[in-house]
């Protein structure tokens, strides 16, 4: 990768180069007058929560959603980790390492066949290189999140087979508003005794000029668990090994391995601290906008380890400063609406901690842009087209390295194009090229892949509210260095893992039908997925050990995927100002390696039944939520027990449901049971939260 001077020289040009025509263009357009307008009312979005399919408000309008997640349900469900935010949510589970590193899994796919963006834009850290690095993601500073499957996750990447997650935050702006315009929030949950507050200001420097401040802090101690922290499997192990220690005159470990074999309470070394400050400014037009921003974000978390492990507690402190940059310019009446243009530039680290020891070490830098040329809507034709960069680089020094230092780059060019036609039919295509290399210098390695990926879609849509669409994806995935380098003890995991230089590109076929229905007082969504792979890239167990752990070695093979999500509503009791809702979503994945058997880490069928009372500005929802056991799991790994939960919750608008004031209580695991992610690899000894009652506050003005 080039040297930091180098970088941040080339990102200047792209901002130099971008403002020109809106200097130009926004002189010529003062006399339309400006973008100066009222900010949002307080609680403008929070009439739908959670949409199961919908048009949010981005930059993106082409795209649809599958949800959304925002207003009072994502202040409810505000974690520290992007994962565990959207855990709930039709189709998505979490890998749930600990605490402090937790990132999404869309229909069983996880690391770097999920894409996690900030506006559009990848999140610039360490997270897919292992499980126990944390998502550099704050949701404390983001008020709107979206997931999105089929062909629209092809203008955000050829690897995202599994989906994306979009968050956007106000840190560049949007819009000028009127004066200050601020909002505060704070909370308590009793799981983690963890405290969180966060506030921003939105200030009009000018009639076009606009400017951001954001600060968040959450810190939270060890975790208390529902009851043994160890799964019965793990426990058997070890009591077994305690045995074994006892017969051989070893009394002190095997006392010590008993112990762990019945922990209860707190997960040990499991509490994370995380600090977040940003600012931004904007010029906001009507012939277009330039905008930059910063943020510092400042994490530190506790890795559980496995019980009678030598291992020393280890926690990971992770430092990430990004600057971004965001622009659009009108291009007018034509057959391009305008231009849109981010970039993103990270510089990322962390280290290791044994105690106050400084072990191995991380550090990468990034760059990303992209630019999309907006299609003027002409009849029923739309569409976008763009190209994106991506160059990243990592450095890994000390003894638990099992990578070399390596850079990737990725140039991708991409369009979506959507037709309306007949009485209510739309036809959608997408279309992808990539050019993906990596490279590792000290070891001379080099290798490029030419990616092409291509979409397409018809649905229809019926006057009545009932919608009908099916979806094809033709993917292509690189692979990543980790599944090319990796040679070396992977602690995370426990194993040792081979990589293979000599990797194929990764391809796919996905295929994907949905039945909707929105009407005013009831929503249907039923969508079935299969995608089948001819050389699915998965690390498996080769029976050998080295340097005392099992290896794992990457492998291809055929695999496929295949599943359902369902959610709905309906409105069964109406009064005055309040109503009666019953609510249940249903989600399944079943995933297999031809010749192998199960994948690994696949979630379970989840079944979740609910019901919310509305009477004026008062909310109050309770669920209950059954995850089935998983016997499908791979080798050398015991079955996920089921378990049930019941959440309640409420939220209050006690002054007014427009007023600037939000009070949520949300008490998640009521009965205090223990239950494990089956998409976790630390499940055996990382169980969810016992009984979590979360108290949260919302102030805006």
């Amino acid at each position: 990768m080039t040297s930091p001077t180098m970088r941040i020289a080339t990102a200047l040009l792209f901002t130099g180069v971008a403002a020109l025509p809106i200097t130009s263009q926004a002189q010529d357009a003062g006399a339309q007058g400006t973008a100066h307008q009222p900010a949002h009312p307080a609680n403008s979005d929070e009439s739908q929560d959670i949409v199961v399919t919908g048009h949010p408000p981005t930059d993106f309008a082409i795209l649809n959603a599958t949800t959304s997640l925002a207003g009072d349900a994502l202040l409810a469900q505000t974690r520290g980790q992007i994962g565990d935010v959207l855990a709930k949510l039709p189709g998505v589970s979490a890998t749930s390492f600990a605490p402090g590193a937790s990132r999404p899994v869309l229909r069983g796919f996880g690391g770097d066949r999920v894409a996690v963006l900030i506006d559009g834009i990848g999140s610039i850290d360490a997270s897919t290189v292992s499980v126990d690095h944390a998502v550099v993601f704050d949701p404390l500073t983001v008020d709107h999140i979206d997931v999105y499957h089929g062909p629209a996750v092809l203008l955000f990447g050829g690897n995202a087979i599994g989906g994306a997650v979009n968050g956007l935050d106000k840190r560049i702006p949007r819009r000028v508003p009127d004066g200050i315009a601020a909002t505060v929030n704070g909370g308590y949950a009793t799981a983690a005794d963890e405290r969180s507050l966060g506030g921003s200001v939105d200030v009009a420097l000018a009639p076009r000029l606009a400017a951001h401040v954001d600060a968040s802090w959450r810190k939270s101690d060890d975790v208390r668990t529902g009851g043994r922290i160890v799964s019965p499997s793990l426990r058997s192990d070890l009591l077994a090994e305690a045995a074994g220690l006892r017969a051989e005159g070893e009394e002190d470990k095997a006392t010590e391995l008993e112990q762990a074999a019945d922990l209860r309470g707190r997960i040990p070394n499991s509490a994370a601290r995380t600090l977040t400050l940003g600012a931004g400014i904007a010029f906001i037009d009507a012939g277009g906008d330039i905008g930059v921003s910063v943020q510092r974000f400042d994490t530190r978390y506790g890795v559980p380890a496995r019980p009678g492990s030598d291992e020393d507690a280890v926690s990971i402190d992770l430092v990430q400063t990004r600057v971004d940059m965001r622009g659009s310019v009108k291009l007018g009446e034509g057959l391009l609406d305008s231009l849109q243009f981010r970039g993103t530039y990270g510089d990322y680290k962390h280290a290791e901690l044994e105690g106050d020891t400084v072990g191995t070490q991380f550090a990468g830098e990034g760059i990303e842009f992209r630019a999309d040329l907006v299609q003027s809507k002409r009849g029923g034709w739309r569409g976008r087209s763009g190209v994106q960069l991506a160059d990243r680089s990592l450095a890994i020094n000390g003894e638990e390295a099992f990578t070399p230092d390596y850079a990737a780059r990725r140039l991708g060019l991409f369009t979506l194009q959507s037709f309306e036609f007949g009485s209510g039919w739309t036809l959608e295509g997408a279309g992808r090229f990539e050019r993906a290399r990596v490279a590792a210098n000290e070891i001379t390695f080099a290798r490029s892949f030419d990616l092409w990926s291509a979409s397409a879609a018809l649905s229809w849509e019926s006057e009545g509210g009932l919608t009908l669409g099916v979806n094809y994806v033709r993917g292509a995935r690189a692979p990543s260095a980790e599944e090319l380098l990796s040679d070396g003890v992977h602690v995370a995991t426990q194993s040792y893992e081979l990589g293979n230089p000599l990797f194929a590109k990764e391809t796919s076929d996905g295929y994907e039908a949905y039945v909707r229905y929105d009407r005013d007082r009831s929503h249907l969504s039923l969508t079935g997925f299969l995608t089948d792979f001819a050389s699915y890239i998965t690390s498996l167990p080769t029976g050998e050990e080295r340097e005392g752990f099992p290896v794992y070695a990457y492998s291809q093979i055929p695999a496929r995927f295949a599943g359902f999500e369902a959610s709905g509503d309906a409105q069964v009791l109406a009064w005055g100002d309040g109503d009666l809702t019953l609510n249940a979503t249903a989600d399944y994945t079943h995933a297999r390696l031809k010749g192998v058997g199960p994948a690994p880490l696949i979630p379970p069928l989840r079944l979740r039944g609910g019901m919310e009372v509305r009477q004026g500005s008062l909310r109050v929802n309770a669920e209950v939520e059954w995850n089935d056991r998983q016997d499908r799991v791979a080798a050398n790994s015991a079955p996920v027990a089921s378990f049930t939960l019941v959440n309640i919750g409420a939220d209050w608008h006690p002054m007014g449901e427009e007023g600037p004031l939000t009070l949520a209580l949300q008490a998640d695991n009521l009965f205090d049971v223990v239950g494990r992610r089956a998409a976790s690899v630390t499940r055996d000894f990382v169980p969810i939260a016992g009984r979590d009652v979360r108290l949260t506050a919302r102030y805006s003005f």
